[in-house]
C-alpha cells in the first residue's frame, strides 16, 4: 500500500492528463484508496466487500476533490477529467482557459458528477460495516463528498468561475446528519 502511495505521488509530478476513466481511476487506486483501507486494518475489518466499499468512497472524494479543484489543477497544467469524456462531449480544453458557461462543458462535468455520486451511493454499503466513532467519522465524510457535488449541481455545473465549497453551516448540518446516521 505505502509504495502505491509513493508511485501515485510521483506520477502526479509528471502526469498532466488522463485519457480515461480507468486511468484516474488507477490514479485513485494507488492516491486515495490505500487511506481507507489502512484505515479499515486499524479498526479489524478486513473483508474484501468492506475494501469495494471503501475504495468506492475514496476514489469518489479523490474525484470530487478533483471536481471541485478543476479551475485550481488547470491553473497548474492539470486536467483531470479524463480526455476521452471531453472529446465524448465536444469540449476542448480551450473551454477552461474561456471560463464561458459552455453548454458542452456543462454536460460533460453533470456526467463526471453523476459518475462520481453513483460511486459515492455504492460506497456507502460500507457503514454497515462499522460501528462507533468511525460509523459517525466516515458517514461524515461521505456526506461532505456528496454535499461538495450537490453545490456543483447548484452552480451549473459551473466549476471553472465557482469553486464549490462546505461553509460552517454546512458542516454543522452534515454533522447532525451523520449523527442521524449512527
Amino acid at each position: 500500500m505505502f509504495f502505491d502511495l509513493i508511485s501515485a505521488f510521483k506520477q502526479d509530478i509528471v502526469k498532466k492528463r488522463y485519457n480515461n476513466f480507468e486511468e484516474v481511476l488507477d490514479y485513485c487506486r494507488r492516491s486515495a484508496n490505500p487511506v481507507g483501507r489502512l484505515i479499515l486494518e486499524l479498526f479489524n475489518i478486513r473483508s474484501e466487500e468492506a475494501f469495494a466499499y471503501s475504495d468506492d468512497i475514496c476514489s469518489a472524494l479523490q474525484i470530487t476533490n478533483f471536481i471541485q479543484d478543476t479551475a485550481i489543477d488547470y491553473k497548474n497544467g492539470r486536467i483531470y477529467i479524463p480526455l476521452d469524456d471531453i472529446k465524448k462531449f465536444d469540449a476542448s480544453e480551450n473551454l477552461f482557459d474561456l471560463k464561458e458557461k459552455n453548454v458542452n462543458f456543462i454536460k460533460l462535468m453533470r456526467f463526471e458528477t453523476e459518475r462520481v455520486e453513483q460511486m459515492f451511493i455504492n460506497g456507502k454499503n460500507l457503514i454497515g460495516f462499522l460501528r462507533g466513532r468511525l460509523k459517525f467519522e466516515i458517514s461524515w465524510t461521505l456526506l461532505g463528498g456528496l454535499e461538495i457535488l450537490q453545490k456543483v449541481k447548484k452552480n451549473n455545473y459551473d466549476v471553472i468561475n465557482h469553486r464549490p465549497v462546505l461553509k460552517k453551516s454546512d458542516l454543522l448540518l452534515l454533522l447532525f446528519k451523520a449523527l442521524v446516521l449512527r
